[in-house]
């Protein structure tokens, strides 16, 4: 059904090298002809890239194609490219067709599957996070065929690099699903998650800083925007995400007990900063900062005052710091059900925003930019445009016919 091209050129991004081993690119071979209802898209997305279109006729009825034609060119004969991001929070699936400027998003999928939980204390994945993480890449399985996708890269982040079981679940979730998932560095999810995001660093002159705080570490890059695509001057990544850092230091009982909890959150991961801090360039005329991340994503819809997430206003939102600042201070303060009524955070995120609110507070300490841009986008975009822009494989590349 699938093969592999293992020596596949990636688009680099400044002194960024590539994965720890050559990034696998899939060849599918699959029916075409299905397109899901559109219950079964995400509905975070509607479609992506810097065209930033719409997919039509999504909230009635079937889904169908993006209504644009992808342009004639190397990639003409494609139908279709998938990027999928196993983190140690989340699983979630990007299908997108090249669109003139970017991609048009056909289909989305995300599912919180905590495949980190307990990794802190055991050093290994569990057996109840590893088979809710399969159910979860099983859909994708089935998404990945029924969209007729031609070309896919999947990876696995913090939680597969930390655990001692990370080589067995790679092997069981392609045995049980078909998805080879490549193990990448820090460097590489960094690297990856700039390409996705940059379009929306506001203009500047001075380095800019983009985060991305996931949910067993926090990668902060430091970039150039002076070119078209941002040169990478420093990075760094801390093993703090919204699971690993809650796991460690959040709870806490009552009032006083929750700002003891958030407190000790924030001097862990400063002292997880300190040494990129030392590093960080003093004296930026206006600091420039971009998030990629649900804790971002998040806190901005309950910057609005949405009722529900809605990804066409929250991606690409500017915040003001001090706002963030208060959304976190106010959350901190709140229960775990306090925070669950609220229509952004419901009962899935209630027990972990804290710890991400810990985590962008210290960043904004560390960069005190007065703004901040929110970016519902990231490692899967930079997968997508690195798989559209990279030669097409075929024999000569290690694919077999």
């Amino acid at each position: 059904m699938v093969a592999e091209a293992v020596n596949a050129k990636m688009m680099p991004i400044g002194q960024f090298a590539c994965v720890i081993a050559p990034p696998r690119y899939i060849r599918i071979q699959a029916p075409g002809g299905y397109f899901p209802a559109a219950a079964d898209i995400d509905s975070e997305f509607t479609a992506m890239g810097d065209v930033s279109a719409r997919m039509p006729f999504r909230q009635d009825g079937p889904a169908r194609p993006a209504a644009t034609r992808p342009s004639r060119g190397r990639w003409a004969d494609a139908q279709a490219f998938a990027a999928l991001d196993l983190g140690t929070n989340n699983c979630r699936l990007l299908i997108a067709r090249p669109q003139a400027g970017g991609f048009a998003v056909i289909d989305a999928f995300s599912r919180i599957v905590r495949l980190g939980e307990g990794l802190a204390s055991t050093g290994k994945l569990s057996d109840a996070a590893i088979e809710r993480t399969i159910a979860a890449l099983r859909v994708c399985s089935d998404k990945l065929q029924r969209r007729n996708v031609t070309l896919a890269r999947s990876v696995a982040t913090e939680a597969c690099r930390q655990a001692s079981n990370g080589p067995a679940f790679i092997a069981r979730a392609l045995a049980e699903t078909g998805i080879h998932l490549d193990i990448i560095s820090a460097e590489e999810e960094a690297r990856l998650a700039v390409l996705g995001c940059h379009a929306l660093i506001e203009p500047g002159e001075d380095p800019a800083l983009v985060f991305d705080i996931g949910g067993g570490s926090t990668e902060l890059v430091l970039v150039d925007t002076s070119t078209p695509i941002p040169t990478v001057l420093d990075w760094h990544s801390a093993p703090w995400g919204v699971v690993s850092l809650t796991e460690h230091a959040g709870g806490g009982e009552g009032e006083e007990g929750r700002r003891a909890a958030y407190a000790k959150m924030r001097q862990v991961v400063a002292d997880s900063f300190a040494g990129f801090a030392a590093r960080l360039p003093r004296h930026i005329e206006r600091p420039r900062l971009l998030g990629t991340s649900g804790t971002v994503t998040t806190l901005g819809s309950v910057h609005l005052g949405l009722s529900h997430y809605d990804r066409s206003v929250v991606d690409g939102l500017i915040v003001p710091a001090s706002a963030m600042r208060r959304i976190s201070a106010d959350l901190s303060h709140m229960s775990i059900t306090e925070r669950a009524k609220l229509p952004c955070i419901g009962n899935e995120r209630a027990d972990l925003v804290v710890a991400g609110c810990a985590i962008l507070e210290t960043i904004m300490d560390l960069w005190p930019a007065e703004r901040l841009g929110i970016a519902d986008r990231g490692i899967r975009e930079g997968i997508l445009r690195g798989l559209m822009g990279s030669p097409k494989p075929g024999k000569a590349s290690g694919v077999a016919a």
